[in-house]
């Protein structure tokens, strides 16, 4: 190692270094920083602490240390940090954002494949591969279900709630299906909305229309059950509602309730309040309700892309270019 590369810590949770920075990213960080803290998790730091107090550069992602007082007491020189995964909101206090030390996360690594789920979700929902299924089983071979005139995805509607970074990136995904793709997002510009291909509507509009409603919000208080049984009621017959986002957003008691009352509808849950839903959950009863594990985010391989992606963030710093996926303190409060 060179002593007089910049020094860099790899600090998150056990067993997250190796998925977010495999071997391949590792030596990127290697080939223009001087690692002193690695393998390290946030209870093991007091263990490092004379190596900290050298540290410029953090590397981290999920099970980061929390940056407050205390953390930035022991890298008193800390200048840069570079969170490989989502969003930070479990991370930074009022004393880091105190201090101006630029952060940048790996979000827009981590939309990829979160919008690559989404629109396999919506164009599978089109052709009504989760209603055929069952039945088909449910005929054995006495006939071919009926319905198939409802099934396709040319010229049908798709509406999008939230047009952030995966909102958009499902957007422009979508322009090569020849859908017409709804939108609601009180924040975006009709300019916007002209080069994502969409429409601007109503949220009711979104639920009346769309064979498709996938849901990308972002969970604040105000956006917490936002959705129920008004607008799920509204939704035409054999419609699907898509939540990669957040179960939070949802009023899954509400939501169940439409479900069994309207079997042409399906419930795509790749996120529940809580995860996994609690063992008594209706949502585990009803056939026309799929979970997921919560996978559509960065699993197995795809980790190493918000590694990598962090890795791109710090030789722009280090080369003092402007970097693309600063968070700043203003950003933050408007994030989920």
């Amino acid at each position: 190692m060179n002593p007089t590369k910049t020094k860099a810590a790899i600090i998150l949770g056990r067993g997250n270094q190796d998925r977010i920075y495999p071997s391949s990213v590792r030596q990127s960080i290697d080939s223009m920083c001087h690692v002193v803290v690695e393998e390290c998790i946030p209870d093991e730091m007091a263990r490092y602490t004379e190596a900290l107090t050298e540290v410029k550069v953090l590397f981290s992602g999920w099970g980061a240390p929390v940056l407050n007082t205390d953390t930035l007491a022991l890298m008193p020189r800390l200048e840069a940090v570079f969170y490989g995964a989502g969003t930070i909101k479990d991370i930074v206090t009022d004393a880091f954002w105190e201090r101006n030390i630029p952060i940048c996360s790996a979000w827009a690594s981590n939309a990829v494949p979160v919008a690559e789920f989404a629109v396999a979700q919506i164009i599978l929902s089109l052709k009504q591969a989760w209603l055929f299924p069952q039945l088909l089983k449910a005929n054995r071979g006495r006939a071919w279900p009926e319905g198939f005139d409802q099934a396709g995805a040319f010229g049908t509607k798709v509406a999008l709630i939230s047009l952030g970074q995966i909102g958009q990136r499902v957007a422009r995904m979508l322009q090569s299906y020849e859908v017409e793709v709804l939108a609601y997002d009180p924040f975006c510009s009709a300019e916007q909305a002209e080069a994502l291909g969409v429409r601007l509507v109503d949220l009711e509009t979104c639920f009346d229309e769309a064979r498709v409603v996938s849901l990308h919000s972002p969970l604040k208080p105000e956006t917490r059950k936002m959705f129920g049984a008004n607008l799920f009621q509204r939704m035409p017959t054999g419609a699907t509602l898509i939540n990669t986002a957040r179960g939070g957003l949802i009023d899954e008691i509400e939501l169940a309730e439409t479900l069994r009352k309207r079997p042409d509808l399906t419930a795509l849950l790749d996120v529940t309040d809580p995860e996994p839903p609690q063992p008594d959950s209706a949502l585990y009863d009803l056939e026309n309700c799929f979970l997921t594990p919560h996978i559509a985010g960065s699993k197995g391989s795809e980790c190493g892309r918000m590694g990598k992606s962090m890795v791109e963030e710090c030789q722009r710093f280090l080369a003092g270019k402007p970097m693309k996926h600063q968070i700043s303190k203003e950003t933050f409060s408007r994030l989920a």
